[in-house]
């Protein structure tokens, strides 16, 4: 029997998912700001990015201890719903902290506020993937999550506009000098809103307790359920898809947020684009994502196969049109990226000959990735910002390939494989800081971007080596339809 999904529960639910997204790519716009205002070394300016996503995984690790320490899963015991809502309290003790950060000039003290926001965003996805799963039939539960990645990718498309305009202002070159103190207003109104959606949260008819193991079930999937070749093994990560999934979820966000991370100062140095007016690339980064994502989601729709088709065509481009409304009313100039469509053609002939299977559909919009960086760093001007930029489109669908490869399999050890994968989101901190000191070296910033070129290539070895693993445990993706978000 299907369960039909239930829209009101949803629609609840994946605000937080916009917060995730809202936050995670206004961090780009802190970056060059904070680099020019506390005289910072590019690399240092990249600890933003280390203080947000280490934090995930320190939140999973503590996560993980109270709910040792206690004898009972933390979330079973306070129930999903209130976990996200304490989820998005902490966070809100989070932006607090950026008004006494702004009054006394605290780079310190703004890491510590970003990274109280990122614990509380870590409770908040733990509880709120399996909700998004249970919230509807969990066999298009994945499609579900690709819908939520694809409105996480709405607020990293609108956060940038916004937190630039709160900073500088009228977007005019008399305010690129900005205090820093501008920064604490944008944020502070973002706290009393992770507390409003908090108490909204508690009173809302969202589940608070859900069935894991059903949960389990459908995240395994249903081609391994009869097969003879199935592993049993102790732990989740002594099975080889996994553990190399791991990787590969830490050098895809990785390469996801370093591109973007890096981005302003490739801007400014090489094209001497002003701070202020980086944020429609930043934007249009993050739109990227939203475009392959809001495609991805339309089998969640229960749509028939030839409406399914047609949306592939149209959906990227309403997407795109999203974005370009979106800096039209921000007072940006739009005439810079007309070009861009002939580039979201590339990612849905890439869609297209994946035919669902997530190990192409990997091994496909790596090798695009790769491409897209190699002429990035070939290539100047327009053309370069335009490459690096399409790194978006490429990624937009990576994270369900690389999670739904890493857990198939696993039977009983799904949820423990899952929470592993979650703690490996720290390669957003830690790739963006390695291509920062990168870009110290003779290789300048233009040819850090080598940094991301090489996470691609290990993707696309993963999606060879997971294929071939699974297939040897009997398991083959062939007829399967990737689908998620991050």
């Amino acid at each position: 029997m299907h369960q039909k999904t239930n829209w009101a529960q949803f629609g609840t639910l994946i605000s937080v998912f916009f917060f995730w997204g809202f936050v995670a790519a206004s961090n780009d716009i802190l970056i060059p700001v904070f680099e020019d205002k506390f005289h910072l070394e590019h690399w240092q300016s990249q600890l933003v990015s280390i203080a947000f996503y280490v934090a995930y995984t320190v939140g999973s690790l503590i996560y993980v201890a109270i709910s040792k320490s206690i004898g009972s899963d933390l979330l079973n015991k306070v129930g999903y719903k209130n976990g996200i809502a304490i989820g998005l309290i902490i966070s809100a003790i989070g932006t607090l902290l950026f008004y006494p950060a702004a009054n006394s000039a605290s780079f310190t003290l703004m890491l510590s506020g970003l990274f109280i926001v990122g614990l509380g965003f870590s409770l908040q996805q733990i509880a709120a993937n399996p909700l998004a799963i249970v919230i509807g039939d969990p066999a298009t539960g994945s499609q579900r999550l690709t819908m939520a990645g694809g409105v996480n990718n709405f607020g990293t498309t609108i956060g940038p506009l916004l937190v630039s305009f709160a900073i500088f202002g009228s977007v005019s070159h008399a305010n690129t000098n900005a205090s820093i103190e501008s920064v604490k207003t944008p944020y502070l109104i973002l706290g009393l809103a992770f507390v409003l959606v908090a108490v909204f949260f508690k009173f809302s008819s969202i589940p608070n307790k859900i069935d894991l193991d059903h949960v389990a079930e459908t995240s395994a999937g249903e081609e391994d359920a009869h097969s003879a070749k199935l592993l049993h093994r102790k732990s989740a990560i002594s099975y080889p898809q996994l553990w190399m999934g791991m990787i590969g979820i830490f050098v895809y966000v990785g390469v996801e947020v370093s591109t973007a991370s890096n981005l302003p100062k490739y801007l400014k140095q090489d094209l001497l684009i002003s701070t202020d007016k980086v944020a429609p690339f930043i934007s249009l980064y993050w739109a990227s994502l939203m475009i392959g994502r809001w495609t991805g989601a339309i089998g969640a729709f229960g749509l028939s196969k030839s409406a399914q088709q047609v949306l592939r065509f149209v959906m990227p481009y309403v997407a795109f049109g999203i974005f370009l409304l979106v800096n039209i009313i921000g007072g940006h100039d739009i005439k810079a990226f007309a070009i861009y469509p002939l580039l979201i053609v590339v990612m849905i002939i890439g869609d297209l000959f994946s035919k669902g299977n997530p190990a192409r559909m990997l091994l496909i919009f790596s090798s695009c990735g790769i491409a897209a960086l190699l002429i990035g760093m070939a290539t100047t001007g327009m053309v370069s910002v335009y490459a690096f930029t399409s790194v978006g489109l490429f990624c937009s669908t990576l994270w369900p390939c690389i999670f739904t490869l890493a857990v198939a399999g696993l039977g009983k050890h799904t949820n423990q494989g899952s929470s592993l994968l979650i703690m490996m989101i720290m390669g957003g901190g830690f790739i963006s800081l390695f291509q920062g000191i990168l870009s110290e070296t003779p290789l300048g910033i233009h040819y850090s971007y080598i940094m991301g070129a090489a996470c691609f290539a290990y993707l696309a070895f993963y999606a060879i080596r997971a294929k071939s693993v699974l297939k040897s445990q009997g398991i083959d993706f062939d007829a399967l339809q990737a689908g998620g978000g991050h």
